[in-house]
């Protein structure tokens, strides 16, 4: 997903459901990893309001805190059927994954079958390359290659991002890739791309390549899912709802 999600007010709902539904699971185990936001308190308050009414097992694991809440970290993310990455700095992730071993055990999860998805720097991780601003200015990195090229999230909502990544393609820095606007996703099934879609009018996706010294981008038309205003949504989880919920998993 290219941004927003149930992390950026007011959220994208029908993006939430739509990662349960690609478990085919009636009630799957979902874990956020929210390493990028350096285990923001915010993002993980944010993601049990968003999946504590939803058909589904919403739990979290926090690399930051494993020293006053340690858990076999392997277990607990091959024991899910989703693993959601949270968006922040795609490099200090990469590097805080790689201390604790966590890109093996993603791979693994992922020959497994097991759902992996994230919004914005939880994104472009799986690609070859990404497009990051973890440095200030925006900069093509390395991502841990799961899926064959590359990845610009924030398309229209961070302007900047656009330019790089298409030098980055246009000078064959980062392979050729996708644009993904916020409230978009892109389903792969393996390497494959099923379907782009759309919580948000006037949302896209767009392939990039090189052709004849330029960077070419072609626009990918995305199945519209339900809007905010076409769901019925939850009342809020209050702190207090949150805190005992996080007595009760520890």
């Amino acid at each position: 997903m290219g941004g927003g999600g149930f992390s950026s007010p007011p959220g994208d709902p029908a993006l939430d459901r739509y990662v349960l539904e690609a478990t085919r699971v009636p009630h799957p185990r979902i874990c956020l990893l929210p390493t990028a936001g350096g285990d923001s308190e915010d993002q993980i308050r944010r993601f049990y309001a968003a999946y504590r009414h939803l058909p589904c097992e919403p739990t979290h694991l926090s690399l930051f805190r494993l020293g006053t809440e340690p858990v076999d970290v392997a277990s607990v993310l091959l024991g899910q059927d989703v693993l959601y990455v949270g968006g922040g700095s795609m490099l200090n992730l990469l590097a805080v994954w790689r201390a604790h071993g966590v890109d093996a055990i993603l791979r693994e999860a992922w020959e497994r079958g097991i759902v992996l998805c994230g919004i914005s720097a939880g994104s472009m991780c799986w690609f070859e390359a990404g497009v990051t601003t973890s440095f200030g200015a925006p900069r093509p990195v390395p991502g841990l290659g799961l899926l064959a090229g590359s990845n610009s999230v924030h398309y229209q909502a961070e302007p900047a991002r656009r330019p790089c990544f298409h030098e980055a393609i246009r000078t064959q820095l980062v392979p050729p890739g996708w644009g993904v606007d916020d409230g978009v996703g892109l389903l792969f099934a393996g390497r494959e791309l099923v379907e782009a879609v759309s919580a948000r009018r006037g949302a896209g996706a767009y392939w990039v390549e090189e052709a004849r010294g330029s960077a070419v981008e072609t626009a990918v038309e995305p199945r519209r899912l339900p809007g905010r205003e076409e769901l019925e949504l939850p009342t809020p989880l209050s702190i207090v709802e949150w805190r005992e919920a996080r007595v009760r998993r520890r």
